[in-house]
Protein backbone atom coordinates (compact mmCIF):
# COMPACT_ATOMS: atom_id res chain seq x y z
CA UNK A 1 0.00 0.00 0.00
CA UNK A 2 1.19 3.47 -0.71
CA UNK A 3 1.55 6.57 1.85
CA UNK A 4 -1.28 4.81 4.70
CA UNK A 5 -2.40 8.23 6.39
CA UNK A 6 -3.90 6.14 9.02
CA UNK A 7 -3.95 2.55 10.96
CA UNK A 8 -5.84 0.71 12.77
CA UNK A 9 -4.83 -1.45 15.53
CA UNK A 10 -5.47 -3.29 19.08
CA UNK A 11 -8.50 -4.96 20.28
CA UNK A 12 -9.96 -5.12 16.07
CA UNK A 13 -10.13 -8.70 14.18
CA UNK A 14 -8.53 -7.07 11.21
CA UNK A 15 -5.83 -4.68 11.66
CA UNK A 16 -5.93 -2.26 8.63
CA UNK A 17 -3.77 0.72 7.11
CA UNK A 18 -5.99 3.18 4.85
CA UNK A 19 -4.42 5.61 2.28
CA UNK A 20 -6.04 8.98 1.54
CA UNK A 21 -7.61 6.83 -1.98
CA UNK A 22 -9.11 4.11 0.02
CA UNK A 23 -10.75 7.07 2.91
CA UNK A 24 -11.73 9.01 -0.60
CA UNK A 25 -13.49 5.52 -1.85
CA UNK A 26 -15.80 4.94 1.22
CA UNK A 27 -19.67 4.59 0.43
CA UNK A 28 -20.82 8.61 0.29
CA UNK A 29 -22.86 7.49 3.17
CA UNK A 30 -20.19 6.79 5.11
CA UNK A 31 -18.64 10.37 4.13
CA UNK A 32 -19.36 13.60 6.17
CA UNK A 33 -19.20 16.30 3.44
CA UNK A 34 -17.79 20.20 4.62
CA UNK A 35 -17.60 19.21 8.60
CA UNK A 36 -17.62 23.34 9.27
CA UNK A 37 -21.65 22.38 9.67
CA UNK A 38 -20.62 20.38 13.02
CA UNK A 39 -18.26 22.95 13.72
CA UNK A 40 -17.43 26.57 12.08
CA UNK A 41 -13.29 26.65 12.92
CA UNK A 42 -12.83 23.26 11.01
CA UNK A 43 -12.98 22.57 7.52
CA UNK A 44 -12.97 20.01 4.69
CA UNK A 45 -13.98 16.52 4.77
CA UNK A 46 -14.38 13.30 7.06
CA UNK A 47 -15.61 10.14 7.29
CA UNK A 48 -17.62 9.04 10.28
CA UNK A 49 -15.98 6.85 12.84
CA UNK A 50 -18.02 4.19 13.13
CA UNK A 51 -17.19 3.28 9.25
CA UNK A 52 -13.75 3.29 9.22
CA UNK A 53 -13.91 0.88 12.66
CA UNK A 54 -16.60 -1.70 10.96
CA UNK A 55 -13.63 -2.18 8.17
CA UNK A 56 -11.41 -3.27 11.09
CA UNK A 57 -14.12 -5.08 13.38
CA UNK A 58 -13.60 -4.40 16.94
CA UNK A 59 -13.46 -7.21 19.31
CA UNK A 60 -16.01 -7.50 21.95
CA UNK A 61 -13.03 -6.68 24.48
CA UNK A 62 -12.85 -3.27 22.80
CA UNK A 63 -14.04 -0.53 25.40
CA UNK A 64 -12.05 2.44 24.39
CA UNK A 65 -10.80 4.03 21.45
CA UNK A 66 -7.51 5.54 21.77
CA UNK A 67 -6.32 8.39 18.69
CA UNK A 68 -2.66 8.80 18.69
CA UNK A 69 -0.87 12.08 16.75
CA UNK A 70 2.19 11.04 16.08
CA UNK A 71 3.58 14.52 15.12
CA UNK A 72 2.92 15.93 18.61
CA UNK A 73 2.67 12.50 20.84
CA UNK A 74 -0.67 13.62 21.79
CA UNK A 75 -3.04 10.67 22.67
CA UNK A 76 -6.74 10.78 23.83
CA UNK A 77 -8.69 7.71 24.96
CA UNK A 78 -12.66 8.05 24.71
CA UNK A 79 -15.21 5.56 25.78
CA UNK A 80 -16.18 3.47 22.55
CA UNK A 81 -19.89 3.11 23.08
CA UNK A 82 -19.91 7.04 23.55
CA UNK A 83 -17.88 8.24 20.39
CA UNK A 84 -18.75 5.30 17.64
CA UNK A 85 -21.84 6.97 16.48
CA UNK A 86 -20.71 10.74 16.53
CA UNK A 87 -16.98 10.96 15.81
CA UNK A 88 -16.13 11.78 12.65
CA UNK A 89 -12.26 11.49 11.16
CA UNK A 90 -11.73 14.12 8.77
CA UNK A 91 -9.10 13.63 6.06
CA UNK A 92 -9.98 15.92 3.07
CA UNK A 93 -9.79 19.63 2.19
CA UNK A 94 -10.56 20.78 -0.65
CA UNK A 95 -10.02 17.40 -2.66
CA UNK A 96 -6.38 16.87 -0.73
CA UNK A 97 -4.86 15.38 1.88
CA UNK A 98 -5.77 17.04 5.35
CA UNK A 99 -2.22 18.91 5.84
CA UNK A 100 -0.33 19.19 9.00
CA UNK A 101 -1.12 23.01 9.43
CA UNK A 102 -4.86 21.83 9.43
CA UNK A 103 -4.18 19.15 11.66
CA UNK A 104 -3.88 16.16 9.33
CA UNK A 105 -3.23 13.49 8.29
CA UNK A 106 -6.21 12.85 10.43
CA UNK A 107 -8.11 15.35 12.62
CA UNK A 108 -10.20 13.65 14.76
CA UNK A 109 -14.14 15.85 15.30
CA UNK A 110 -16.76 14.85 18.28
CA UNK A 111 -19.21 17.34 17.35
CA UNK A 112 -20.74 19.49 19.95
CA UNK A 113 -17.81 18.38 22.93
CA UNK A 114 -17.68 19.49 26.16
CA UNK A 115 -15.10 22.18 27.23
CA UNK A 116 -11.52 20.69 27.95
CA UNK A 117 -11.23 18.76 31.28
CA UNK A 118 -14.96 19.00 31.96
CA UNK A 119 -15.86 15.33 30.15
CA UNK A 120 -14.86 12.21 28.82
CA UNK A 121 -15.87 13.51 25.39
CA UNK A 122 -14.04 17.47 25.29
CA UNK A 123 -12.87 19.40 22.69
CA UNK A 124 -9.24 18.37 23.98
CA UNK A 125 -10.55 14.83 22.68
CA UNK A 126 -10.54 16.50 19.63
CA UNK A 127 -6.93 15.18 18.24
CA UNK A 128 -5.07 16.50 15.93
CA UNK A 129 -2.69 15.05 13.51
CA UNK A 130 -4.17 11.27 14.21
CA UNK A 131 -2.24 8.65 12.03
CA UNK A 132 -3.20 5.57 14.31
CA UNK A 133 -6.22 4.72 16.17
CA UNK A 134 -5.62 1.75 18.82
CA UNK A 135 -8.97 0.05 20.17
CA UNK A 136 -8.28 -1.24 23.48
CA UNK A 137 -9.67 -2.83 26.56
CA UNK A 138 -9.67 -0.66 29.15
CA UNK A 139 -8.54 2.67 28.89
CA UNK A 140 -5.82 3.40 26.83
CA UNK A 141 -2.86 5.85 26.79
CA UNK A 142 -4.13 9.60 27.22
CA UNK A 143 -2.06 12.64 27.44
CA UNK A 144 -5.05 15.16 28.47
CA UNK A 145 -4.80 13.99 32.01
Amino acid sequence: MSNPLLQITGEVEQPIELSFDELCSFPEEDQQRDVSRFNPQRQGDGLTLLSVLNRAKPKLTATHVTLHGTLDGFSASVPLKDVEQIGILIYRSNGKPLSAEAGGPIRFLIPNSAPCKTSELDACANVKYVDHIELTAGKGRDSRS
